[in-house]
């Protein structure tokens, strides 16, 4: 059921993401599928013990670091269905979105309408109704804060407009004595992530207002 070589071809992105992945994630399921890997009884009961430390009876926090690497453990299986079962060759995920390519768009809608029973009857998981969706790639496809073209990529306006405020909530709440250094870190880590799209308009633009502000404060 792969895309095979894709080159040359009008090619289509399915686009998934799981409606409320972390609140929806059933530990019984996850403690199953961590069994299959590990059987030592000791390590277990403590993984249990974080697994069922969370206060509401489904799912797991956001912000517990324990939750990331649960969360990527619980989606392998679909990794392992969408690779192995349904020989999908194109197919990329970050946490709970993920990204199937593919030159037949009637394939894809099978390949969904199979992803869709196997979160169901093997996760308890949905797709997201409104955020699943279909399109050819040359409209681009949106991943991670990027919009990603067959030959570039560029920022999301969205998360411009983030840097744009966490600027601004920098420059507005910080005191004159460490606003340099809060400003410095943030441009440090804006460029890591940003150098790898087309946005060079909008960084000498962000940079000329607020460098110059920076400058002048630090003077």
């Amino acid at each position: 059921m792969g895309g095979g070589g894709l080159k040359g071809n009008r090619i289509y992105c399915f686009k998934g993401d799981i409606q409320k992945y972390f609140d929806s994630i059933d530990r019984n399921v996850l403690k199953k599928i961590i069994r299959k890997k590990i059987d030592s009884p000791g390590l277990l009961w403590l993984i249990d013990l974080i697994i069922d430390s969370y206060i509401n009876t489904c799912g797991m926090p956001i912000g517990n670091l324990t939750s990331q690497l649960f969360a990527n453990i619980y989606l392998n299986e679909l990794d392992h269905f969408v690779k192995d079962r349904l020989g999908v060759r194109c197919y990329v995920r970050y946490m709970d979105d993920f990204v199937i390519l593919d030159t037949n768009k009637k394939r894809l809608f099978k390949i969904r309408k199979l992803i869709k029973e196997f979160l169901s009857e093997k996760l308890k998981l949905k797709l997201h109704p409104k955020k699943s969706e279909y399109f050819p790639i040359n409209k681009g496809i949106e991943f991670l804060g990027y919009v990603v073209f067959y030959d570039y990529i560029i920022l999301r306006k969205s998360t411009i407009r983030r840097f744009k405020k966490r600027l601004r909530k920098i420059w507005e709440k910080s005191e004159d004595i460490n606003r340099w250094d809060k400003m410095d870190a943030a441009f440090s880590s804006w460029d890591s992530y940003s150098h790898h799209s087309r946005c060079h308009r909008v960084l000498c633009a962000i940079y000329e207002k607020y460098w110059f502000k920076t400058w002048k404060n630090k003077e």
